[in-house]
């Protein structure tokens, strides 16, 4: 039988892996937000949308009981607001982040691609992370800018998009 992969071998070549940068947030007192590059469509009827949180997470009590999120996918450009709500210990939600309370009530960050009002539909536990699997119930979205990208641990964007 082979051992599984060594968790640094595997971080290693998960940083081949270009993701588009999102942020999710959640209400509470105070609200809550991280950053997260495992966002990833799950199923179209009925529409699904998932994402992975450390259970170790600051941002984990809050979300383990939320009833609603919303998953913000970044533009390019939108580094610095990444690394905010990649940052702990600090007031994600502090100027110079613009945002605020959309539907259920939850934080909707101003100037991103795209966001995602959704209702938590199940949370299943994964190793030392949460799979969290959303129903999106709004959505908006720009169609001029490209999606903030994070490849071998530093953001990129999208220089020349080829078309498909």
């Amino acid at each position: 039988m082979t051992a599984p992969v060594d968790a640094d071998v595997f971080r290693g070549l998960l940083r081949h892996q270009a993701s588009t940068v999102t942020v999710v947030t959640a209400p509470g007192t105070p609200p809550v937000g991280f950053t997260a590059t495992s966002f990833t469509s799950v199923s179209f009827v009925p529409p699904l949308v998932s994402f992975c949180l450390a259970r170790t997470s600051s941002s984990w009590p809050t979300m383990a009981g939320a009833d609603h999120v919303a998953v913000h996918l970044l533009a390019q450009g939108q580094q610095e607001l990444a690394r905010t709500f990649a940052t702990r210990g600090i007031d994600r939600f502090a100027a110079p982040t613009r945002w605020r309370v959309g539907p259920y009530g939850v934080p909707v960050l101003d100037g991103t691609l795209a966001w995602l009002v959704c209702r938590i539909v199940d949370r299943v536990a994964a190793g030392d992370h949460a799979v969290v699997l959303a129903e999106p119930l709004l959505a908006r979205h720009r169609d001029e800018e490209s999606p903030l990208l994070y490849h071998q641990g530093r953001y990129a964007s999208l220089a020349n998009p080829i078309a498909a």
